[in-house]
């Protein structure tokens, strides 16, 4: 059965369920291309005490009918009302259907309802499907010098801003 995106729903982690999930669906491509971090885990582990609970948030598009969780995006909140765009997956089988440019909307509508005023990511140059959906979006790519976090993934080869 072909997958139908646009009736994909996107809502707000709210359950163990999720939390899981959302671990899985990152878990999955980070060990297939890259090496997972301890940072990594942590997120992936705690999403509702590393990134609900200090102010960010967590999407999830959800495949209709079934609910089950096909894609994620994460909004990890900084000081100064800065949020990250992190934590972006979409299930192998539910790629090329629009639902990373769904997700990735749907966190800059989020980040803006939460008091974002600066919105930044680090991705990887291996990753260009996602890097033309960022720019896409609006995202500019930035230097190392003008990221508002000291200590970053050591596989984001490439940073970027919304402008």
């Amino acid at each position: 059965m072909p997958y139908a995106s646009a009736s994909t729903v996107i809502s707000s982690i709210a359950s163990q369920g999720d939390a899981d999930s959302f671990r899985a669906l990152n878990e999955e491509w980070i060990s297939r291309l890259f090496i997972l971090e301890e940072a990594d885990r942590a997120v992936l582990g705690d999403p509702f005490g590393r990134i609900v609970d200090p102010g960010g948030d967590v999407l999830l598009a959800h495949e209709p009918g079934s609910g089950t969780v096909v894609g994620c995006v994460a909004l990890l909140a900084h000081p100064d009302a800065v949020f990250e765009l992190a934590k972006m997956a979409v299930a192998p089988a539910a790629q090329g259907h629009g639902i990373g440019g769904r997700l990735v909307a749907a966190a800059i509508d989020r980040a803006r309802e939460l008091g974002g005023t600066r919105l930044f990511l680090g991705t990887n140059s291996r990753l260009a499907p996602a890097i033309h959906l960022y720019e896409d979006a609006g995202f500019i790519r930035i230097t190392r010098n003008c990221l508002p976090v000291s200590d970053y993934y050591a596989r984001a080869d490439i940073l970027m801003e919304l402008k």
